[in-house]
């Protein structure tokens, strides 16, 4: 199970939180709580989730990375615990049909979809069936309706105040070990980076034995 610890108050501090690669355990990272209430990007690729139904409440979060996991529905669950998402990446998940991607119509701000190496992709008028069911997005797999590329700032998220996650810098390492004592993971900004595979280290706490 991935574990974060920290105190409440830089948690309730963060707004950008990258857990890339770890692992999770039935579909839960452990400490991920709804005490995360500013967090605005999440990024938990290739951590092995096949379930949703776990995730927080997370109000302002906008930009969610969910790919290369084992997800095949129980989408439902964005809408109710994070409403306000405008940019979701779903690539590489085990997405088949329409009807797994039907409960995203309940998200309204959504703006862009991803759903690259997907199974659903295959289906014949696969893009224009998307837009039709979900007409509040603009941008499916990088391309709009008239397959016009999204802007580089789709890409990026627009409420994030922090660096985005290939911006972490190995030069800052040791500024970072010597303000916050953290071995797992750097805070940058108001970010918080993983650094290692199977451990979340956050203010000071190291990996969980």
């Amino acid at each position: 199970t991935l574990i974060i610890e920290s105190s409440s108050v830089i948690i309730r501090n963060i707004v950008e939180l990258v857990v890339d690669n770890s692992r999770s355990a039935d579909g839960e990272v452990e400490g991920l709580t709804d005490e995360f209430s500013t967090l605005e990007f999440l990024s938990m690729v290739n951590v092995g989730l096949n379930s949703l139904s776990k995730l927080p409440s997370l109000p302002k979060l906008r930009k969610l990375e969910l790919s290369d996991n084992n997800l095949s529905g129980s989408l439902e669950t964005l809408s109710e615990k994070c409403p306000n998402l405008t940019y979701l990446n779903l690539s590489g998940n085990k997405i088949k049909e329409l009807s797994n991607v039907e409960a995203l119509v309940n998200l309204k701000n959504l703006q862009s979809l991803d759903l690259f190496n997907c199974e659903i992709t295959s289906l014949d008028d696969y893009r224009e069936s998307v837009f039709e069911l979900l007409p509040q997005v603009t941008y499916l797999d990088g391309f709009d309706h008239e397959d016009n590329e999204a802007p580089d700032s789709e890409d990026e998220d627009e409420g994030g105040t922090g660096s985005a996650a290939g911006d972490y810098d190995d030069e800052d390492d040791d500024d970072e070990d010597d303000e916050d004592g953290s071995e797992g993971g750097e805070v940058v900004g108001r970010g918080f980076q993983v650094n290692r595979a199977d451990q979340v280290g956050r203010s000071g706490c190291g990996p969980q034995v």
